[in-house]
């Protein structure tokens, strides 16, 4: 059985540090202390921790054909990590997009409102100058054919 320092490992397989202390702690790997240094067993679990066991199959059915490094699968990951988080962005940006739109069309609706109430005021005082207008009017006529009448019956007299 050959062991690996842990720096050993990580060259070997590409993970960072972090990644084989999870691994370890999972119980993926087999590991030894000796004299304060931890040793890992490459043998045992690399193949099933590191690439998925279809890949694993694929690989040795095809070993020929294609060869997958823990290299692409460790920047794939990152891609889609990084592609998710953009798309997170992209959904927090819309929704501040459209709580903008929105305080912006509750304004304009407050303005409308306010807008309608003096114009409903207004036609409410116009109606009621029309109306006094009407009255007088009415009442210059009234006042107009009394003095016609008047005139008229005078002047048959």
């Amino acid at each position: 059985m050959s062991w690996m320092s842990d720096e050993e490992y990580c060259e070997l397989t590409g993970l960072d540090i972090s990644a084989v202390e999870d691994l370890i702690e999972r119980e993926k790997l087999t590991i030894k202390v000796e004299d304060g240094v931890r040793y890992i067993d490459p043998s045992k679990g690399t193949t099933e921790v590191i690439v998925p066991a279809k890949l694993v199959e694929l690989a040795q059915k095809n070993t020929h054909e294609m060869i997958v490094q823990p290299e692409f699968i460790e920047k794939t990951i990152g891609t889609i990590i990084n592609l998710h988080e953009k798309v997170l962005d992209a959904k927090d940006e819309t929704l501040d997009a459209v709580r903008v739109e929105n305080e912006f069309l509750r304004e304009a609706l407050q303005s409308l409102q306010e807008l309608y109430d003096e114009d409903r005021k207004t036609i409410h005082t116009l109606q009621e100058q029309l109306k006094l207008s009407q009255e007088e009017v009415e009442f210059m006529r009234r006042k107009y054919k009394l003095m016609w009448n008047k005139a008229i019956a005078e002047h048959t007299d």
